[in-house]
């Protein structure tokens, strides 16, 4: 009797679940980091909180309309091509059924059958759903578990948001000798944070992530902050 590993994804919803999870986290990353950037920037030029507050709103807004709209762009895009490539394969099988069961009956001596367990795999996948079977094989597309432009677009506008509220907050908020350590230690904690849930439900190992994220973070929030030093003060 065979035995599922409970911590290994054997579902179909693998793909799905990957894609809802780079968009949430890249649009999280990008909230925390650019939204630090921004305000610690700012706050190196001036100490005016309004200033900062404004600044960080328009970053703010700017940045998830921009997410929304990239991640809705180039999911189309790829929902565009696969569409093209689905409709494709089904005229084919509709015109050349013959061939096309051959193709895929080499498909799978390709990747290690014998020919005649290939040919039987074949033929039976193809009788229980032909479209599947050769958009799986030949193109790696499930029909069923393509990716929704629209989720995908406010999932990324949303993890952005909620990302860029917390350097925001932690730079307004408190007295001005304190804003920049705040920011940093808030970011640097937010920045392992999302890089520890990736590991996790990516199933992969959670140091190299949080070392990326927590690097690019501080590098990002140095940088802004030194060109708005020196620029505000030569301004």
């Amino acid at each position: 009797m065979s035995q599922t590993h409970p911590h290994e994804p054997h579902s179909g919803s693998l793909a799905s679940r990957l894609n809802w999870l780079r968009a949430g986290v890249l649009g999280a990353n990008d909230g925390i980091v650019s939204t630090a950037g921004l305000v610690v920037g700012v706050a190196g030029a001036t100490a005016d909180r309004t200033a900062i507050l404004i600044a960080g709103l328009a970053g703010l807004v700017a940045g998830a309309l921009s997410m929304a709209g990239g991640e809705y762009v180039s999911v189309s895009s790829q929902s565009d091509t696969e569409k093209a490539a689905l409709d494709k394969e089904r005229h084919e099988l509709a015109q050349m059924p013959e061939d096309e069961l051959e193709e895929l009956t080499h498909i799978y001596i390709a990747k290690g059958l014998n020919p005649e367990l290939a040919s039987a795999v074949a033929v039976e996948l193809t009788e229980h759903d032909a479209l599947a079977a050769h958009a799986e094989a030949e193109l790696g597309i499930h029909p069923e578990q393509r990716t929704n432009a629209l989720h995908a677009a406010w999932s990324s506008m949303l993890s952005f948001t909620v990302g860029a509220l917390l350097p925001l907050l932690a730079i307004v908020l408190p007295p001005r000798s304190w804003r920049v350590p705040v920011t940093v230690a808030a970011v640097t904690a937010a920045l392992v944070l999302t890089g520890v849930v990736s590991a996790q439900l990516g199933g992969g190992p959670a140091r190299a992530p949080v070392l990326r994220n927590v690097v690019v973070g501080l590098l990002a929030m140095a940088i802004t902050f030194a060109v708005g030093y020196f620029v505000g003060g030569a301004v």
